[in-house]
């Protein structure tokens, strides 16, 4: 386990606040990560089909081409929506069904697209459907008016997919950060409470034992009367058993431990613990932290938080 000598009573807080700096840089890069997977996503889905609009616009030559027609333009292809395109013409033409069927299913055998689609060929100026079929691998075909020539007339040739069911991974991407930062949480809760028994007694009997000279306060722990205090774990221990510190509890009781025998002030404690995260209290709430810390400390008479009128709150071991 790394140890970290702290010289200075905030130390432990800036360790606290580095933490906290990574967890939230974790979070803003999975938000960004998600935004630019799902963008990137979409930009392909609006990308235009340049083989389709090639494909599409071949059968639209080879209807006039059948209609004898070899000079007339087919319009450009318009995108009616994601799955529906229109062929327009220039001019005038007469087709053959079953001719039609033919070219079209051979086309579009060069593409990607669904093999479920419907055809369905419109007068120009009434919008009135003169001829559609459908071709469904599930239910069947259905093709009528097979056999029964065209007349000519202004048409436009409307082909629609079978709409395909993709998988948008951009928003898996954005299922698995509430599942990572949970992860994140049970495994700090895990070690928060996982460490060893003989651990901790190894550490007090260091402690107990030790006759030399005072020395740094050490991040890991430190004692208070008969109490451990594990600063990075924000636990108290007392006699092999351990006492869980909430976040505000272990912050408040370290600033105190480094501060024994001396006013800490309420204005400080109001900063590191609140303030500095961009919450405003008032002092009630020091008091009320102040005397849930009492209780987690009564079962060791030796070690008090005493009032001083106007200041604040002396710990006294």
């Amino acid at each position: 386990m790394l140890f970290k000598i702290c010289l200075h009573s905030s130390c432990k807080f800036k360790i606290i606040s580095m933490k906290r700096f990574y967890y939230f840089l974790f979070a803003i890069l999975s938000v960004g990560l998600t935004v630019f997977t799902m963008a990137f996503v979409n930009a392909i889905k609006e990308h235009p089909d340049k083989h389709l609009e090639i494909v599409l616009r071949n059968i639209g030559h080879l209807v006039l081409l059948h209609s004898k027609d070899s000079t007339s333009r087919v319009l450009p292809i318009e995108t009616v929506n994601e799955n529906t395109f229109r062929i327009s013409f220039e001019n005038s033409f007469e087709f053959s069904p079953d001719t039609l069927m033919n070219l079209v299913h051979q086309q579009l055998a060069k593409t990607d697209r669904p093999r479920d689609y419907t055809v369905s060929v419109n007068e120009c100026y009434q919008n009135q459907t003169i001829f559609a079929y459908e071709v469904n691998t599930a239910s069947g075909d259905l093709k009528p008016c097979r056999g029964r020539e065209q007349k000519k007339g202004c048409y436009v040739i409307e082909i629609s997919f079978l709409a395909k069911k993709s998988f948008n991974y951009g928003w898996l991407l954005l299922a698995l950060i509430p599942v990572a930062f949970g992860g994140l949480y049970f495994a700090r809760r895990r070690n928060k409470i996982s460490e060893p028994q003989e651990l901790i007694e190894e550490k007090v009997d260091e402690s107990l034992s030790s006759k030399a000279e005072p020395v740094p306060v050490i991040a890991d722990y430190k004692k208070l009367g008969n109490f451990v205090f594990f600063e990075s774990k924000g636990i108290l221990s007392l006699n092999g058993e351990t006492i869980e510190l909430s976040v505000k509890e272990a912050k408040a009781l370290s600033i105190l431990a480094s501060n024994q025998n001396q006013v800490v002030g309420r204005d400080l404690l109001m900063k590191e613990i609140w303030e500095d995260d961009g919450v405003f209290v008032i002092t009630r709430n020091v008091d009320v932290l102040i005397s849930k810390l009492r209780k987690r400390l009564s079962a060791d008479p030796s070690v008090k938080i005493v009032n001083v009128h106007g200041k604040g709150y002396k710990m006294i071991s």
